[in-house]
Formats: C-alpha cells, structure tokens, sequence
C-alpha cells in the first residue's frame, strides 16, 4: 500500500506541476475559481499580403499628405481673421447698464453684465415635475457590456507576421445603446440594444437679463448645469412605480442599485439656473445678436459670472492661441502620419530580416515626421506672408535649418560602411 500512496502522491505532484498556471492548481490550493471573461486570437499575415496592404496604404497616405496642407492654411487664416476680429471688438465695445435698454446703442458692440432668469417652467415630456430654470437637461445610462481588445503583433523570419488579439469584456454605464452583435463573441455578452428612454435637454424661450432678452445662441451657450436632485417617487409614471425608486437623487430602473444587471437604467437630472452672467454682442433693440468685424469675423460672446470687457476679450484671444495650436498640432500629424504610410513599404519589404525592417522602420517614421516638421512650416509661412511677412521669414529659416539637418543625415547615411 505505502508504494501505491506514493505513486499516487507523484502522479498528483506531476499533475499539479504541469497545471500550475491554470485553474486547477489554484484548486488544489484551495482558491476559488474565476474565469476570466476574456478570449484570445492568433491571426498570421504572409509577407506578400503585408506587402499589398502597404502599397494600398499609399493611396491613403497621398490624401493625408495633401489634405494637410489646406488645412494649415486655412488654419493660419482663420487664426489671424480671429485675433483682428477681436482686436476690433476690443477698441469698440461699450461697457452698458443692464437695467435700462438704451436704443443709442443700438447696432453697436456693447458689454453687459447682469444676472440671466426666467419665468418659464419646463417640465420633463416623461416624468411628472416642472422646475423655473434656464435649461433642464436629462441625462441616461444603461449598464451593458462592452468590448476592448488589445493586439501584440511579432515580425518573423521572412516578412510574415503574427498577431495576438485579446478581446475583453466589461460591464459598464453607458449613455448610448452598445450593439453586442458586433462582439467577437456574442454569446454570453447580449445587450438590450436599445436604451429605453433617451437623453433630452429643455431650454426656455423666454430669458431676461435686467431689460435685455438673450438671444437663443446665447441661451444655448450656457452650459453651468448643476444637479437636480430627486427626491419623491410622485415623479415616476404609473408604468415605472413597480420596477423603479429613487436612488442616489435620481431614478433607478432595475431590482438592485447595489447589484446591477444588464439592461438596468440610471436617470440623472440638471438645470442651469438664473445665474450671473457677462456679454458682449450686438445690440439690436432688447436683444443680443453677433457682431460683424470689418474683416468678416463675429463676435457673440458669454461667460458664466462677471467679467470686464478687456477680460472677455483677453480670454477669447487665449481660446483663438489653443485652438490655433491644436489645429497646427493636427495638421503636422496628419502630413507625418501620410508620409510615414507612403514610406511604409519601404521597411515592409525589408522585414524580411525583421530586425532590418525595424531599423528602416524606425528611419523612415523620423524622416517622415521631420519632413512633415519642414513642409508644415512652410505651408505656414506662406500663410503668414499674406498676414505677417515678419514671422513668416523666422518660420523659413526654421525650415530651413530643418531641411539642411535632413540634408546632414542622408549624406551620413550614404557615407557610412556597408
């Protein structure tokens, strides 16, 4: 017997040695057990086949590449309109009391300050309140499932490639319905496909400020919501009472907040209350529209508490700076990322020695982003010679240094021993 004991002890030593990255071994040690809701797929790609994607991608990095450069341009013109736009407005502006409507200014670029209410009630079209507010927003959520992967791809002798795809699933609060029919695997992972009610926002017509009436532009650009607590279970129809309750001052469809399944909903109210509020816009009778610039640009401007005029201003020429920049941003990174598509054969045709096809992969991505750098510059410099010839010539000679250190490493790279 003590020879059967020990051959059954190995065995089982074995089976646990062999198993010791998998469930079983987290049984043997007493673990509980939880599957990961995950999956895995290994996918390989011929070097021929890379090839021809390469070549297809040629015809996409040429789009990008050319869509760039009218993006550039009309970037700096349209930053330039901006800034003058504004500069305008600020020598012209007139700071006004909110309290009387004067008709001398009327047509004129005028700053008001003052606080913005209504008298309007708007009421939820499904859930029985009203509140006085400017705006009353309702915002839903639904808890499905949704889907990420993450890929790892690896280069292999001659050119080939190999994929591996991990697919997970989650559980999450979403506000727009997710389609499991989409998943890799749908089985397990069904949503309801639909979000019962939807997100809506109610905006009063009528909003007053001191004897001024905001105009709907102005109305719409108030976005100071704050939350809009629910308290009694009055506000749910008679079809929700038996499958809904207050909950964290909104409503809950569904059997447990503390455990939710899939196809529960959270309904969560805000409202934009009368509140202190600054503009600069035109005067046009009692009311507000945007004000026309000798160069074609507009302003209509507001902000949420009270602000001089030169802040105002101050503050929308800062906006005009980050948007140009992001816009510079985009553009330069849609060039370098065309380029490095029209290059992109280059270093697929190497990967036949994988750790070749990285090293002319690795070049021609800085080639491409640093020719997107000098062509990127140019195309702005030529912008600004319509505007500002001054900052146009630095802009040259920065792409120019560019282009002589692009110049540099080419002859180093010929010059270097094979």
């Amino acid at each position: 017997h003590t020879e059967a004991i020990e051959k059954d002890l190995k065995d089982i030593l074995k089976l646990m040695l062999c198993c010791s990255n998998s469930n079983l071994f987290k049984i043997f040690q007493g673990d509980t057990v939880m599957p990961e809701d995950s999956f895995t797929e290994v996918t390989q790609q011929s070097w021929f086949s890379r090839l021809g994607g390469a070549f297809k991608g040629i015809v996409a990095g040429l789009i990008l590449f050319f869509v760039a450069f009218p993006l550039l341009f009309w970037n700096e013109g349209r930053a330039v309109k901006r800034y003058k736009t504004l500069k305008e407005g600020g020598g012209v502006v007139v700071s006004v009391s909110a309290d009387r409507v004067e008709q001398a200014n009327n047509g004129q670029l005028i700053h008001v300050m003052g606080k913005a209410s209504t008298e309007e009630k708007l009421k939820d079209p499904v859930f029985n309140f009203s509140v006085k507010a400017i705006k009353l927003a309702r915002s839903v959520e639904m808890y499905q499932w949704s889907e990420s992967a993450s890929s790892e791809t690896k280069k292999k002798l001659g050119g080939s490639t190999e994929t591996v795809t991990t697919n997970s699933y989650e559980k999450i609060w979403s506000k727009s319905a997710i389609q499991s029919s989409s998943f890799k695997k749908p089985a397990g992972h069904r949503n309801p496909g639909t979000i019962p009610y939807q997100s809506t926002e109610q905006v009063a017509e009528q909003v007053q400020l001191g004897g001024f009436q905001l105009s709907a532009s102005l109305i719409h650009s108030m976005h100071n919501y704050k939350p809009l607590p629910m308290t009694d279970a009055r506000v749910l129809p008679a079809s929700l009472r038996d499958k809904a309750q207050i909950h964290d001052t909104g409503i809950y469809i569904g059997s447990n907040p503390a455990s939710p399944q899939i196809g529960d909903v959270r309904i969560r109210f805000q409202v934009v209350q009368p509140t202190q509020v600054s503009i600069i816009a035109k005067q046009v009778g009692n009311t507000f529209e945007p004000y026309r610039s000798k160069v074609g640009g507009t302003i209509e401007l507001l902000q949420v508490g009270s602000h001089s005029a030169d802040g105002m201003i101050q503050q929308a020429q800062e906006s005009n700076k980050i948007m140009t920049w992001i816009l510079r941003a985009v553009g330069f990174f849609i060039m370098g990322i065309g380029l490095s598509l029209i290059f992109k054969p280059l270093s697929v045709m190497a990967d036949v020695l994988p750790i070749l096809g990285n090293i002319l992969e690795a070049g021609t991505g800085f080639i491409a982003f640093l020719l997107a750098g000098v062509l990127s510059l140019i195309t702005v410099a030529i912008a600004w010679f319509v505007y500002r010839p001054i900052i146009a010539v630095v802009l040259l000679v920065v792409a120019g240094g560019l282009a002589w250190l692009i110049r540099s490493k080419l002859k180093t790279a010929k010059a270097a021993p094979a």
